[in-house]
């Protein structure tokens, strides 16, 4: 019987990748690294052989998608920023059984959801920067969920990942599940992003004291009042792709029974405008 051994809500930020380059922000990100490094550290110390990452990078328009190809393997360069991230190598095993068990298992509770094994459909940095650090020996397992859903209500992402957590109890995984994504994540104006420093920076006030009460509702335990704003919080504030992984996350680990506290690893940071952290959700 599978197991999902480990969660997380992890960020990715590109300037992940600059932190370990000469330069101005070469160690500003350190704290990031260390946290992902840590996760996938626990994981392994609690059998993990899969790494299932909900990408808010791979933008889908109809129904939900997985990436289940038996290998991912290429040179990357988002095209997002270009700047940032190019010629990105990456090699990883993938776990198609477990990709096709997830559509299949949504697919069973109403969810309509296609797993995919195309070898040019590539994956997104949501889930390459998580990747490069929780995985550099490639000795894990990798498989990609959509989770930038531009017609996709919140409900039907919740029971997504109850049909995930279902999946992989049905096969023979260990997983650690990652939520790939920011907290806020309004992105500073293109005519403002110098002048505010904008690199280490966040956009808005309101964005930073909410993502902070957040992280304070994750640590209390206090799981059911965030679920309640989840929806306004993922709107107001902005949330990279409408935080629909936050709520596959949650949906996998019991939605509002689930008992446990978040751990943050590292720090909270801002970044571009947006907010980011690293944060622990264990299951017993």
């Amino acid at each position: 019987m599978g197991q999902i051994v480990l969660t997380a809500k992890v960020s990715h930020v590109p300037t992940m990748l600059l932190s370990e380059r000469p330069g101005r922000l070469q160690g500003k990100r350190q704290s990031s690294i260390d946290a992902h490094r840590e996760i996938a550290r626990r994981a392994r110390a609690l059998g993990a052989d899969t790494i299932v990452v909900l990408d808010t990078h791979w933008m889908v328009n109809a129904g939900y998608h997985v990436n289940s190809n038996a290998r991912f393997c290429g040179t990357y360069t988002s095209h997002e920023f270009p700047q940032f991230i190019q010629g990105l190598e990456y090699d990883y095993p993938g776990n198609p059984a477990l990709g096709d068990l997830i559509a299949a298992k949504a697919t069973e509770a109403g969810v309509h959801t296609l797993s995919h094994q195309v070898p040019t459909l590539d994956l997104e940095y949501g889930t390459l920067v998580p990747l490069r650090y929780m995985n550099p020996e490639g000795d894990l397992k990798a498989v990609s969920v959509a989770a930038y859903c531009t017609v996709h209500s919140f409900d039907s992402s919740r029971r997504l990942g109850a049909a995930i957590r279902a999946a992989v109890e049905a096969s023979d995984a260990k997983v650690l599940l990652v939520a790939s994504g920011s907290l806020s994540h309004k992105i500073w104006e293109n005519e403002l992003y110098e002048a505010n420093n904008g690199t280490f920076t966040i956009s808005r006030e309101f964005n930073r004291q909410c993502d902070l009460r957040v992280l304070e509702l994750w640590e209390k335990g206090e799981i059911a009042p965030f679920l309640r704003m989840l929806p306004d919080y993922a709107i107001h504030c902005s949330g990279e792709g409408t935080m629909h992984d936050t709520f596959m996350l949650f949906g996998a680990l019991g939605w509002d029974d689930y008992r446990g506290r978040g751990e943050i690893v590292g720090e909270y940071f801002p970044s571009s405008g947006t907010g980011q952290a690293n944060v622990i959700f264990p299951l017993s």
